[in-house]
């Protein structure tokens, strides 16, 4: 579902991202760990197409991301196709990111009707179904600042879920969360990843739910993977010191 091929991102002299090459199988949840500055944030802004990368290639669901094959040469993809590629991946950031003029229900039916061309009532009756599933059809007529932290991130899960994505995205979502509302987030993501074909990124520094959730975990570090494996073998029996040291900091702060 995702492939990244020799995928290199520098900012000025500053290596990201060096030679990247990894997959994620269809329905996979992969989980990226690794300390602040290793990459990973990027490589999902690189697939939402939030920035360029400066050589290699991805590709997500069988087609070049930001390229298109012209003859037997690669070229820049052109926006239609960019617009067309993005609708198949969906991305839940740290900040919510919610339209504050917007209800609830709004939040949630505007990009379907907008980027799907939905009608109004189909958009609707979606909406509703995914905030019955995220558990606020009590706050559907509610503006966002009357909603909690934890609220307002089910809001945008549920409204990057109402754009059916192929792949979902998830950046630290739980980082802006006071920690008694963490747990409910986590849960939730747990129960959709389990519920769904979706293919899931996901990055973050709750260990335990990644142990839980993942598939795959990915340990990254100066923008290379240093290891990949099931969640049970990274996290108790991990190959490299590196891996170790980062768990063991991280765990002794949860």
């Amino acid at each position: 579902m995702i492939r990244f091929t020799g995928v290199e991102k520098r900012f000025g002299t500053t290596v990201c991202l060096d030679k990247l090459d990894f997959s994620v199988a269809p329905g996979e949840f992969v989980t990226l760990i690794g300390p602040s500055g290793s990459g990973k944030t990027t490589i999902l802004r690189s697939v939402m197409t939030l920035e360029q990368i400066d050589a290699g290639t991805i590709e997500v669901a069988g087609e070049y991301l930001t390229h298109r094959q012209r003859g037997d040469k690669l070229v820049p993809a052109d926006e239609a196709h960019l617009r067309r590629m993005r609708r198949k991946i969906g991305m839940v950031f740290q900040q919510f990111n919610l339209f504050p003029n917007m209800t609830v229900l709004r939040n949630v039916t505007e990009g379907q009707v907008r980027g799907l061309g939905k009608s109004k009532g189909e958009a609707e009756e979606r909406a509703r179904e995914l905030l019955e599933l995220v558990g606020l059809t009590d706050k559907i007529d509610a503006r966002p600042a009357h909603l909690s932290g934890g609220q307002q991130q089910r809001v945008a899960i549920a409204r990057a879920l109402a754009m059916d994505p192929d792949v979902l995205l998830l950046d630290e979502v739980t980082s802006a969360l006071d920690p008694e509302l963490v747990t409910g987030v986590l849960h939730l993501l747990a129960d959709i990843a389990a519920g769904t074909e979706i293919t899931f990124l996901c990055v973050t520094h709750e260990m335990r739910f990644a142990k839980r959730v993942s598939d795959r975990v990915m340990m990254f570090d100066a923008g290379r993977v240093l290891e990949d494996g099931d969640p049970e073998q990274i996290f108790t029996d991990p190959v490299h010191e590196r891996t170790r040291d980062f768990l063991r900091a991280v765990l002794d702060e949860q």
